[in-house]
């Protein structure tokens, strides 16, 4: 029979594997974010990874409907892979809403695709895990963003970070009083380019894409221009939107979620207005967030969103607004890296039991399920190795304690308790259920 070729191993151009020291790390964040979302009351849901081309055409942007991976499938219908989260769950408010009620809170943790330029942190499959609020235009919701935002940078680790808030409702208003207020979704598209390219680049990019004169040109970017704290930038931007009744609103609703974080307990130095702050898709109608990290601003937004009235206008005549923001994770766990905030460990198990007396496995299983019953992870090494080997695998691994019986040790009726950190051991009585082994585990861990 003749063997079929060989195919060299290897993964697509923007895409990655995860090997466990990485995906530990990942499900973690997952978890956390999971853990906040349902503290505030946030339900999962789940969408399929394929839709209905014409579901996601046209709904982000010109450069999403780019990147976007789409392709005939076997029974000749035209799909496309899911580029965020938003759209599916704008899909599945309208199906769904009636019987699930507003306001509705969901959660969503999944894998998207964009067939994009890949950067640092970045790349063409990555997951977001975005939280919503559909069915209400209260403030309220627009609050509880940033709230959750806030909690759960300071669950994952950070002290320093900078959540930055605008309105798309200001921006608005101040091309309104440009005389641009036809040509928005170009010129605030190329706004939101403003932190990768620079302003002599937006500018042309107004200019050329958008039919901007260089004087609005630089009309838009005077608002990256203006300074200070919450207060004093609010009143510049009153005083900037004076005419525009949307302008006027859209300053009214920053003023509202401000003193609304602000009761809640979000200091001033973690929320910033930031009138550059557009959001390149076309979606967002009001409250836009993003969040950089003080220590590495130039990795980017870290989580972002906004809120989105009409999103969902495309597949109901019921008005369904809603708000919410994402969670970059593969962007923030690159960022983690960088700032050495991430513990290279290959198991999620702290505990490892050596397999060095091949006729005492029972006693290694027995001893392996008291310490998983009192809730601790442990694995056990498969093959009656020398102990030396195993304790070069359990270091490699980045286990944390080690639990060595060999015949010497059964014969006692002891284990060592080895702290694989410190090296530091003791013998610990192998009584009642290994009580006390359990017990020695915990003060270590």
């Amino acid at each position: 029979m003749t063997k079929p070729p060989r195919v060299t191993p290897r993964t697509l151009k923007g895409f990655r594997d995860w090997p466990p020291e990485s995906m530990i790390p990942r499900e973690r964040l997952i978890d956390t974010a999971r853990r906040v979302y349902r503290s505030y009351g946030y339900c999962p849901i789940d969408t399929p990874a394929l839709e209905y081309l014409d579901i996601l055409s046209g709904t982000g942007s010109e450069e999403t409907d780019r990147q976007l991976y789409k392709f005939q499938d076997h029974g000749g219908r035209w799909v496309g892979m899911r580029f965020d989260l938003t759209v599916p769950l704008a899909r599945f408010a309208a199906q769904h809403v009636d019987r699930l009620g507003t306001p509705l809170k969901r959660y969503h943790i999944a894998t998207v695709w964009r067939g994009e330029n890949t950067q640092r942190g970045r790349y063409r499959e990555f997951m977001q895990c975005d939280f919503d609020t559909i069915g209400t235009r209260s403030t309220a919701a627009d609050v509880e963003t940033v709230l959750v935002i806030h909690d759960l940078m300071r669950e994952i680790g950070f002290s320093e970070f900078t959540i930055r808030l605008n309105n798309r409702m200001v921006l608005s208003g101040m091309l309104e009083r440009l005389g641009l207020a036809d040509r928005s979704t170009a010129v605030l598209r190329a706004l939101d380019k403003l932190g990768k390219i620079g302003p002599d680049a937006v500018a042309e990019e107004m200019v050329s894409t958008a039919g901007a004169t260089a004087e609005q040109a630089r009309g838009v970017l005077r608002l990256s221009e203006i300074t200070g704290g919450n207060d004093e930038v609010l009143r510049k931007v009153e005083t900037l939107v004076a005419g525009s009744e949307t302008g006027r609103a859209g300053a009214a609703k920053l003023r509202e979620v401000i003193e609304g974080a602000t009761a809640a307990g979000v200091s001033s130095d973690r929320l910033r207005l930031d009138l550059s702050i557009a959001r390149g898709l076309d979606y967002y109608t009001g409250s836009v967030f993003e969040t950089f990290l003080d220590a590495l601003p130039d990795i980017g937004s870290v989580c972002s969103g906004g809120r989105y009235d009409n999103l969902a206008a495309m597949f109901t005549a019921r008005e369904l607004p809603g708000v919410g923001a994402s969670l970059g994770l593969d962007r923030l766990l690159a960022a983690m890296e960088e700032l050495g905030m991430v513990e290279r460990v290959a198991t999620p198990a702290p505990v490892f039991i050596p397999f060095f007396d091949k006729d005492r496995l029972h006693d290694y299983l027995r001893l392996a399920a008291a310490l998983r019953a009192a809730g601790i992870g442990v694995e056990l090494f498969p093959d009656p190795k020398r102990l030396g080997q195993q304790l070069k695998y359990a270091d490699r691994r980045g286990f944390r304690v080690a639990l060595i019986a060999g015949e010497d040790e059964f014969a006692k009726g002891v284990c060592q308790v080895k702290n694989l950190q410190t090296g530091g051991k003791q013998d610990v009585p192998l009584v009642d259920n290994a009580a006390d082994v359990v017990e020695a585990v915990k003060k270590i861990l």
